[in-house]
């Protein structure tokens, strides 16, 4: 198994894991394609800033187009032409396209007959679940549609796990008026999401990438960074995070930013395997950058029910820590190595980068300000795009001409497609779940088995999300993980919006946690290193932040809810001295490598100062100082026995 992963390109490693490639069109299909991704980009455009259709009509059109884009872009098999669709595709593309424009076209005169349907409309609705089955399966990977089949057929046959799980099944006419007819299944709160804020904020980027701001937010990091022992390093994860407020796809941030800083890193002295592990860890944290976090947030703030400001603020601080927690390992990994940063005659300047590039950020800012100012995601992406578009012009560099327009009109339209699949296909798993109440039944025998202990549920619930991320992009492990985890932790007195931040957290790191590891794999494809052995370091480089969401379930204070500035000051403090303790833990390095019971003593303090009380915090306070002092002085003991050896 582990041969199959050794020197692969990356396309072939996404596709051992599950990933999917698209194909690289030629000539007059080329042509095609361009038109009607260009048309969708559009389409989207006027749709969710002029027009006043109702949302299942929007959603219908979404998937319609979302559909016929899919069948064109995603070969069936390996076998497979990457260049041009065949036939079948051409007609399932066609009639992706019409289960979308059936609902636009007669869902009026499905809703004069009270929702009674009639053949036609069953038709449609088995043609639909069929295809967006399948559309799943070529854009995600087999585990999602295998998931929401599971969903499908419990709605179902629940009868056989009644004593477990629940209900005794609904007919197929009501699963498929559920599911096709309403606004409780593929057209419900995920497809709604993905047809508005998401391809809006998707297109956003798509801009912003065609003005050259992923070449700036590497130099800015190079300039800020690069000089750090083990530089690159640092680098990648800065800009990393920079790239992840703007990228939706922890696997488009490796390919954007690791292409440019995992050779930095090689260069310096990091293996292959390292440099790969640093920029999946620090391109998984990108999903949970603020303001987009890989647009699950968008669909956070829609199941809470809250205004988005209050998701996105309570996202900033979890991710700082994850990010400053990668930062303490590598640079505990460049002291153990001896490693030093880069020249500076090689680096940029930040006054040049700034002068030069600085302009770049500016639509950023204004996303930011629109938000906190109170507009809607949607008139806040939408005038962002109008502001990449003036601020561009700025420079010759970054202006966006008539191509670059068109291309990044055409690329927002294709990076949506797998992400509006992912959310129809996962609308199966909320209307079932829905339907059925298998959310509570799962909610309740998570409270029966951890005896009503919260630490027991969160440890839970963390594997579960764990398990049920693996795989899946952003939006659909957040709805999984939202729909079936986060309940337990609701009925245990948690905060909602700290319970489905949770679920959220653990379900982004499955990104790097073999065995369905799709970022490491992408890293390791790029490094050169052994995929799998690039998944074990990522997830150990992460290791550090694993403590993060518990902190903020205990402390909610971290999500920006009910701020008392003292106690925030105090719960930061006190995590970050956490996140310090199991960093070096987990690398077994401080001054010098650990002693057994100073690495015990580091444990220790991070697990006690998760919990904020007076005596939790003390004692871990205590064993920190404690294990800092003794390596110190044990470190200096070692150097002047070393430096009287080489004296005499």
């Amino acid at each position: 198994m582990l041969n199959l992963f050794r020197k692969k390109k990356v396309e072939d490693i996404q596709e051992v894991a599950g990933g999917a490639v698209q194909r690289k069109f030629a000539g007059r299909v080329a042509l095609i394609i361009t038109i009607l991704a260009v048309l969708t980009s559009f389409i989207h455009v006027w749709m969710n800033s002029f027009s006043l259709m109702i949302a299942i009509k929007r959603n219908a059109l979404h998937l319609g187009m979302m559909l016929g884009l899919a069948f064109l872009m995603y070969p069936a098999t390996k076998k497979s032409s990457k260049i041009n669709p065949s036939v079948l595709d051409w007609i399932l593309s066609f009639l992706g396209l019409s289960v979308g424009l059936y609902i636009y076209f007669f869902y009026d005169s499905l809703v004069d007959r009270s929702l009674i349907a009639n053949n036609m409309d069953y038709f449609f609705a088995i043609l639909a679940i069929l295809l967006i089955l399948e559309a799943s399966r070529r854009s995600v990977g087999i585990l999602l549609p295998i998931i929401s089949a599971c969903f499908l057929f419990y709605a179902k046959f629940g009868y056989v796990f009644s004593g477990m799980l629940g209900h005794q099944g609904f007919s197929w006419q009501r699963i498929l008026t559920r599911m096709y007819m309403t606004s409780e299944g593929i057209f419900g709160t995920t497809l709604m999401v993905s047809s508005s804020y998401v391809f809006m904020f998707i297109l956003f980027g798509s801009f912003l990438a065609k003005t050259n701001t992923a070449k700036f937010f590497n130099d800015f990091a190079l300039a800020l960074a690069g000089r750090l022992r083990g530089g690159p390093a640092h680098v990648s994860v800065m800009a990393s995070g920079l790239m992840g407020t703007i990228s939706g796809s922890a696997q488009a941030n490796v390919a954007t930013t690791g292409s440019f800083t995992i050779p930095l890193m090689k260069e310096v002295g990091y293996s292959p395997r390292f440099a790969g592990a640093v920029e999946a860890a620090a391109s998984t944290g990108g999903i949970l950058m603020p303001p987009i976090m890989g647009a699950a947030s968008f669909i956070m703030a829609s199941f809470l029910g809250i205004p988005y400001i209050e998701v996105m603020k309570a996202g900033l601080i979890p991710a700082l820590f994850y990010y400053i927690a990668i930062f303490r390992i590598i640079d505990l990994r460049a002291q153990k190595m001896g490693l030093q940063g880069l020249d500076e005659t090689k680096l940029p300047n930040l006054k040049e980068v700034m002068k030069y590039q600085g302009h770049l950020i500016i639509p950023i800012i204004i996303i930011i300000i629109l938000l906190l100012r109170g507009l809607t995601p949607l008139y806040s992406a939408f005038f962002g795009m109008i502001a990449v578009i003036l601020v561009s012009s700025l420079r010759k560099s970054s202006r966006l001409n008539f191509t670059r327009f068109i291309e990044a009109m055409e690329d927002g339209a294709k990076t949506a497609v797998s992400v509006g699949i992912a959310c129809a296909v996962v609308g199966f798993v909320v209307g079932v779940v829905a339907m059925t109440g298998l959310g509570q039944v799962i909610a309740y025998n998570i409270m029966a088995f951890s005896g009503g202990h919260l630490w027991l549920a969160l440890i839970l619930v963390m594997i579960a999300s764990i398990f049920l991320g693996m795989g899946l992009p952003a939006t659909a492990c957040y709805i999984i993980t939202a729909s079936i985890a986060a309940p337990a932790l609701v009925r245990m007195g948690v905060e909602p919006l700290a319970a489905h931040y949770f679920a959220f957290y653990y379900g982004t790191l499955s990104a790097i946690i073999p065995p369905v590891a799709l970022t490491s794999y992408t890293a390791g494809g790029i490094a050169g290193a052994n995929p799998i052995d690039v998944a074990f370091t990522g997830f150990k480089l992460a290791f550090a932040g694993i403590m993060i969401p518990f902190m903020f379930v205990y402390s909610p204070i971290l999500l920006l809810q009910n701020v008392v500035v003292w106690r925030l000051f105090v719960v930061v403090f006190t995590g970050l001295v956490g996140i310090y303790c199991l960093g070096a833990a987990a690398e077994n390095y401080l001054f010098s490598k650990l002693r057994l019971y100073e690495r015990i003593f580091a444990g220790a303090a991070a697990v006690l100062l998760i919990q904020p009380k007076i005596l939790t915090d003390s004692i871990g306070i205590a064993l920190t100082v404690a294990f800092i002092a003794s390596n110190y002085y044990y470190t200096k003991s070692i150097r002047r026995k070393h430096e009287q050896v080489v004296t005499s």
